[in-house]
């Protein structure tokens, strides 16, 4: 029997934060063009080195003058002035105005010498050389201006050095360089920067079931998609660091080690995920070991127990290369579970603030909302509970609605359908409905949705909600989306064919579908209606019991069995794979493509979509569901407002018709 790594001790989460605290992973600063320079953080202060602006301007057009000759004008008896010239933004002046006279001066223009005020275009007007009105006189000389109101020296003038002056603080260190920022930068003439370093992460994904997004996937081996790559990597980015993907490696020792032993060569900080748990295969805690230090292995939190932090030794570029030891210093290593959504909770909560403050960054004001559950949510295991919860914003002052999306570390939707966590104490068994609880946000980005569906899937919903901005839905089923809905959590609910549950609802419209046995392409079984299923020996795949699907299919059965003068449960006995069940509404269909199963329940939509054949059973009405409470809400008002002549939305859908509801 194979030996297992059992989990040591469980740090608690004070002890896996002080772990990774004592990790240096700060980069060393750099300097990088302005242009680069967005989203950087300072690394120390800039100082003005001219004045800006770096002269007397003009911040409007009009006249420059002598402040003291306007002394007195009024709309009565405005002054006359001569006009001398005119100086515009971008040119050396070339006039000099002295007592009696002005000159013409755009916006942004230097103040010609002898001016000291400026007065609005708007409050002037020309007069010609002989008394009359014109811009100038028979002789052909400027003319006069007249100015109807007083002006103080400074008046409508920036001073040079009045934005900033040479030598002061422009902007200082620890200070994130946004556009603001860069344009009082390009206003110095600062063309580079110097910046905190970004710490470079290295992302290495392991365990054999792993394949990179693109590459060929054999379900059959047990092979998924790697994730957690591209996902870490986003959210390394996003805290500040470099991102660095190296090539996946499975459980291999000695490609593990090699792979590990390069990103702490190039990286400060080494993040693994996968092969941390308590497994035969799993190595990377014997490489942590032989070629580092281990500080910890697992924490007292839910999802994201196995989790490792340790330090990898480095080697010298020339020894790395050559294949030798050279000591060249320590790079951080953390471990992090394999499931996704495990892996980007503990990210969030441990890793991504040591980013972010070797980047020197503070976390956004935006990542952590203050929320009031929507259900009273029970936990009783004995150490902290990181729950996955989704945000619903009701528009109405109070705080948003947060609701538990708990679908399992392995449910990869969870990253969509969450919108962050909820740290619940070890000591806390129960949160009661309505009480406050702070969500730390996935990404400071995360908008909670404008609405939130939950119920039956459903090709013509599919098209509706792309008509809304930010819907989010939940394909949990017609009984269960109603029972949601009777709980009060999401906006409306999509229930398809009968129900048995009693639920107070706004009916906001619908359709019908028409739903059957989905077979082969060709039917070679030459299946006819449901009796072939119960008297042949097909092998059938069915949908849950919360699926509307499910539940139209059992109420043929019902008919089927009071035909015979029998019981449904006798005639399902004689279904091979009645129990069989897929969540998806095309899992049958494509049980059936895949040679699976002979006969599955579906839509005639999925068959022709999958070139199947099709056996119809009916047609099913679909109808969308409000709360009562919530159909005044304006996403409700217009998920309405597009239900009510859905025709274009059932166009080319094989089986779709304004809804009838003949036949459940």
């Amino acid at each position: 029997m194979s030996d297992r790594k059992e989990f040591r001790d469980l740090a608690t989460p004070e002890a896996a934060h002080d772990a990774i605290d004592s990790l240096d992973l700060s980069p060393a600063a750099e300097t990088v063009p302005l242009e680069d320079a967005r989203g950087r953080v300072l690394s120390e202060r800039v100082d003005a080195a001219i004045d800006v602006p770096g002269f007397d301007r003009a911040s409007m057009d009009g006249y420059a003058v002598c402040a003291r000759d306007t002394f007195g004008a009024d709309e009565a008896d405005p002054a006359e002035l001569d006009l001398v010239g005119a100086v515009h933004a971008g040119s050396a002046p070339e006039v000099t105005v002295a007592p009696g006279t002005c000159a013409e001066i755009s916006t942004g223009a230097v103040m010609p010498e002898g001016a000291d005020a400026v007065v609005m275009v708007e409050r002037t007007d020309e007069v010609g050389g002989d008394g009359n009105e014109g811009g100038e006189g028979a002789d052909g000389e400027p003319g006069r201006i007249a100015v109807r109101t007083a002006v103080a020296p400074g008046d409508h003038v920036m001073s040079a050095g009045a934005d900033i002056a040479a030598g002061a603080r422009a902007l200082g260190p620890g200070t994130r360089l946004t556009p603001r920022e860069i344009g009082l930068l390009s206003a110095l003439g600062v063309d580079e920067v110097p910046v905190e370093g970004k710490p470079r992460v290295g992302i290495v994904s392991t365990g054999d079931e792993l394949v990179r997004p693109g590459e060929d996937l054999d379900p059959s081996r047990g092979e998924i998609y790697d994730v957690n790559s591209t996902t870490i990597a986003a959210g390394v980015e996003e805290a500040g660091g470099e991102p660095v993907l190296y090539p996946h490696a499975g459980d291999d020792y000695d490609e593990m080690e090699r792979l590990l032993r390069r990103a702490a060569d190039e990286c400060d900080l080494v993040l693994s995920s996968g092969s941390t748990s308590a497994s035969a295969v799993d190595v990377i805690y014997r490489v942590i070991e032989e070629r580092g230090e281990l500080l910890l292995h697992g924490v007292a939190v839910k999802p994201g127990k196995p989790m490792l932090v340790g330090r990898l030794d480095r080697r010298g570029s020339d020894a790395a290369s050559e294949g030798e030891g050279a000591d060249a210093g320590e790079s951080a290593y953390v471990g992090l579970p394999g499931y996704p959504v495990s892996a980007l909770t503990i990210f969030r909560t441990f890793v991504a603030p040591a980013i972010r403050e070797a980047a020197g960054r503070s976390e956004p004001a935006t990542a952590t909302v203050e929320g009031r559950m929507a259900v009273g949510e029970r936990y009783g295991e004995g150490r902290m509970r990181l729950m996955p919860v989704g945000l619903l914003d009701l528009d109405d002052g109070d705080r948003p609605l947060v609701y538990p999306v708990d679908k399992g570390s392995g449910a990869t939707t969870s990253l969509v359908e969450a919108d962050g966590v909820v740290a619940v104490d070890p000591d806390t068994e129960y949160l009661d409905r309505g009480e406050t609880v702070s969500v730390q946000l996935f990404s400071p980005d995360v908008r909670p949705p404008s609405l939130l569906g939950v119920g039956e899937d459903d090709p013509a919903l599919n098209r509706l909600l792309d008509r809304l901005e930010n819907p989010r839905y939940l394909p949990v089923g017609s009984r269960e989306g109603l029972r949601r809905l009777r709980d009060g959590v999401p906006d409306v609910a999509v229930v398809a064919g009968p129900s048995d549950r009693e639920v107070e609802t706004v009916d906001l419209g619908g359709w019908s579908r028409e739903w059957g046995l989905v077979v082969p392409a060709g039917n070679p079984a030459d299946v006819t209606g449901l009796g072939d299923v119960v008297d042949r020996d097909l092998r059938f795949v069915n949908r849950p019991t919360d699926s509307g699907l499910r539940r139209s299919l059992d109420g043929a059965l019902d008919r089927l069995a009071d035909e015979r003068s029998t019981s449904r449960g006798e005639l399902t006995g004689g279904i091979a794979g009645y129990d069989l069940t897929v969540r998806a509404f095309e899992g049958p269909a494509r049980k059936v493509i895949a040679g699976d199963a002979d006969v599955g329940v579906g839509l005639r939509e999925t068959a022709k979509r999958l070139d199947c054949g099709f056996v119809s059973l009916g047609e099913q009405s679909v109808v969308v569901r409000a709360a009562p409470d919530r159909s005044d809400r304006e996403a409700v008002r217009e998920l309405a407002a597009a239900l009510d002549d859905p025709a274009d939305l059932l166009d080319g859908l094989a089986g779709y018709s304004r809804n009838s509801r003949n036949d459940p």
